[in-house]
């Protein structure tokens, strides 16, 4: 029954949206079948899954585990499962279909995927992080009574097969596109702004036009570009005859008066709406969102964008979620984005890899500066991944370069292409040189706005500062080692230079701080990530925020320096006499033992003053090289408070409280209404307080999560690099008091009641209204 609704809701949306601007769009997410083995024969439409498990993707099947040291995918994988998957998905098409182009577009299958339709293999595809498209219309049966199967292998039984966690499956969205036959090309409409001014801009579109059919014709391509506001602001048309089976590019300029900047404050965006029309029958229409800014690297001054010098506080970020895994909804990046937003982060890396297309929608709609890159590896392995894109770099290094440069352009927040991350291949010699070059001029003929670099691995080893190599790159971008970064341009104060990866170090931060040559730094990185850790550890712990969303102390010391708001916060070490790691709280696990205090502050401020229940413990200056405020303080129970002054006034304040014992558990929800589709999710923490309601971080009862109404419970986490617990359970054992249960809606409407229970402690409770936003 649900297959044949679905097949019917297909039909009428193809065949209605058609009529009104030439393509139809479906979202192709549901209604999938699944098997998590390998099934001889599964890809012929005959076969029979009626035992195979429905769901919707976008689906990460590794995520669910078991975590298990055997697992072969081993520290890079994060010890979790890898295999063959099978997806299989039947639909039907109205005969009103079968003069028009109907294909399959993937955003991404993780890996080595195989498309089949109707039995007719159409493709495979190694890298699993490629979005990718197939046409389906020779294979396809229209009409009453006439159907069609998608099926998709994925395969990443080959391990270790990445130093990070992939995932599994189809982890990014699907649609079904249906079109005229004459139609836009992969190029879509190339947006450029290549004069800006505050009086006006020249916006430069060029559009890849493909006419598939038998027959030619002269087709007129018109442009009506909308502001920020969706005020049709310009327009115009141009005309070309395109012959049978031929493709053009067609160029319109279109002048845009007073724009509206896209910034980091105020990231305004623009759309290109462009109808093909042959007469009056429109064949195709494309949207394409766009920001008008203008940005430069300079070799003395570092980072300029919209004529305002600023450094780039970037952070490199893998594409799992935690608990999410791979298949993540835009809430989740969302919320993350918020955080890396309060601590004074403005530019993202995508380590290392193409990321998904709505992660770089949502950088442009909140005004985060990106890096975009292409591969971890070339031919030569990496340890804890030596059957990983090595394997295929050569045959298809072409191929997913040009998809990513061709689906990515658009995007105002890329500044910045990366084509490898330490790389491990010979940089000392012509054939490193070459490869090298071919990617980067591949870049520039795609899209001629942006520089290129990659992130240099060890290059006094490599020799690339003194053999030239660094001297083909747009800018040089080299991981870690700071001072030997400052040190090659001050050797070749031409050339331009940013950090691509660096660690949490104060000497890392004055490197940049300190050098105004120095365009900006990515921190390895924003948030724990899973692999590349050894066992018990699941997960790499080295982010401002845990794999939770928890702040670290390392993120509020960022927050310090990095944001232009007044900070401070308060750290002590964990155990007694400065031994242990950093803890924002003042409940000692022992508090009969715990006695000397080593306790920092972190803050940007001039000065700020130590509270210990109401008795001053000495005002601290700014150290001119931003290292914390420390004092060694004897315990007493109650409160610890920072004042943070500027000009001898007040203008931050942080405060630490000791908890008497747990009673209650409290529920906060990032969302109070939901959505009920996949990149809708509402965050809820269940933190442990006191009969005061201060937060209690000691408290390890286990948390249970049940649920009433149109919802369901996602994942659960803790933020535990040692877990081996699965994200599926309804149950959570808390880390630092606290448990994060991610919530989805099941319908459209109605009310969400999420309770939180522990032994011994009253239970808490939240309500999320289900189907609006």
């Amino acid at each position: 029954m649900k297959t044949r609704l679905l097949a019917a809701l297909l039909a009428a949306a193809l065949s209605g949206h058609a009529l009104a601007d030439g393509r139809s769009t479906v979202n192709f997410d549901a209604g999938w079948r699944f098997l998590k083995a390998d099934a001889k024969g599964a890809e012929k439409q005959a076969f029979n899954d009626g035992k195979w498990r429905t769901l919707a993707v976008p689906h990460d099947w590794s995520i669910e585990g078991p975590y298990d040291q055997a697992n072969p995918s081993g520290r890079g994988g994060g010890y979790l499962p890898a295999g063959v998957g099978w997806y299989r998905k039947t639909f039907t098409l109205p005969q009103s279909e079968a003069k028009r182009r109907v294909r399959i577009e993937i955003d991404g299958v993780m890996s080595n995927s195989e498309v089949w339709i109707n039995g007719k293999l159409l493709g495979k595809r190694p890298y699993g992080y490629s979005s990718f498209a197939y046409d389906l219309t020779p294979h396809l049966r229209f009409g009453k009574g006439q159907s069609n199967t998608i099926a998709v292998r994925a395969d990443n039984s080959a391990q270790p097969a990445s130093r990070y966690y992939t995932g599994a499956g189809i982890y990014r969205h699907v649609r079904l596109v249906s079109t005229e036959a004459v139609q836009f090309g992969d190029g879509g409409v190339y947006v450029t702004t290549p004069e800006i001014s505050a009086a006006g801009a020249k916006l430069a579109l060029r559009s890849d036009v493909r006419n598939t059919g038998s027959a030619a014709g002269e087709y007129t391509l018109q442009v009506t570009i909308y502001d920020p506001d969706g005020k049709a602001v310009q327009d115009g048309e141009v005309r070309r005859q395109i012959a049978a089976g031929a493709s053009a590019d067609i160029a319109l300029d279109l002048p845009v008066a007073a724009p509206q900047r896209w910034s980091l404050e105020s990231p305004k965006l623009y759309r290109a709406v462009a109808t093909l029309r042959n007469g009056g029958t429109v064949l195709d229409q494309h949207t394409s969102t766009f920001g008008i800014r203008d940005f430069r690297f300079d070799a003395d001054t570092g980072f300029w964008l919209n004529g305002v010098n600023l450094k780039i506080k970037g952070v490199c970020l893998h594409h799992d979620a935690g608990a999410l895994g791979a298949a993540v909804p835009l809430d989740a990046w969302r919320r993350r984005f918020e955080l890396l937003r309060e601590a004074g982060v403005n530019a993202i890396r995508t380590s290392h890899n193409p990321v998904a297309p709505e992660f770089l929608d949502l950088a442009d709609q909140m005004g985060f500066l990106v890096m975009d890159e292409t591969f971890d590896t070339w031919n030569e392995a990496k340890h804890n991944g030596e059957q990983g894109y090595n394997r295929f770099f050569t045959d298809w290094w072409e191929a997913d370069t040009r998809a990513m440069v061709l689906r990515d352009r658009n995007h105002p927040s890329i500044i910045l292409y990366s084509v490898g991350n330490e790389i491990h291949d010979n940089l000392d010699n012509p054939e490193g040189f070459r490869k090298y070059k071919q990617q980067q001029d591949l870049v520039h003929q795609l899209d001629p706005t942006r520089p290129v670099t990659m992130a240099l691995f060890r290059p006094g080893l490599s020799k690339v500062y003194e053999n030239g190599f660094a001297e083909m790159m747009d800018i040089v971008g080299q991981n870690y080692r700071e001072n030997e970064l400052v040190a090659a341009h001050k050797v070749k104060p031409a050339r331009k230079v940013i950090g691509t990866e660096n660690n949490h170090a104060l000497s890392a931060w004055l490197a940049l701080r300190d050098n105004p040559f120095m365009a900006g730094q990515f921190l390895w990185v924003g948030f724990d990530y899973l692999g590349e850790a050894d066992w018990p550890m699941t997960t790499y712990d080295q982010g401002l925020f845990d794999r939770a969303g928890n702040w670290k102390p390392r993120g509020l010391q960022r927050r310090s320096w990095w944001s232009s708001k007044p900070v401070v916060h308060i750290v002590r070490s964990q155990d007694n006499g400065g031994v242990g790691p950093l803890r924002a709280d003042w409940t000692p696990t022992d508090i009969h033992t715990y006695d000397d205090a080593k306790v920092q502050v972190y803050s940007n401020a001039e000065e700020v003053e130590l509270f210990l229940n109401d008795a001053s413990l000495g005002v601290k200056a700014k150290p001119k090289n931003d290292s914390p405020r420390q004092w060694d303080v004897t315990f007493a129970p109650g409160k610890l408070r920072a004042v943070a002054r500027n000009g001898g006034k007040e203008v931050a304040s942080d405060e630490l409280q000791t908890a008497d014992a747990p009673a209650r558990i409290e529920l906060t929800t990032s969302r109070s209404e939901l959505g009920d589709g996949f990149d809708d999710a509402a965050f809820v923490w269940a933190q442990v307080v006191d009969a005061k309601g201060v937060p209690h971080p000691n408290a390890t009862a286990a948390i249970t999560f049940s649920i009433d109404g149109p919802g369901m419970l996602a994942a659960v986490d803790n933020g535990d690099n040692t877990s081996h617990d699965s994200y599926q359970s309804n149950q959570c054992k808390p880390q630092f008091g606290r448990c994060l249960a991610v919530v989805k809606a099941s319908a459209a409407n109605g009310a969400i009641t999420l309770r939180a229970s522990a032994p011994g402690i009253a239970a808490g409770s939240v309500s999320i209204a289900a189907g609006r936003k």
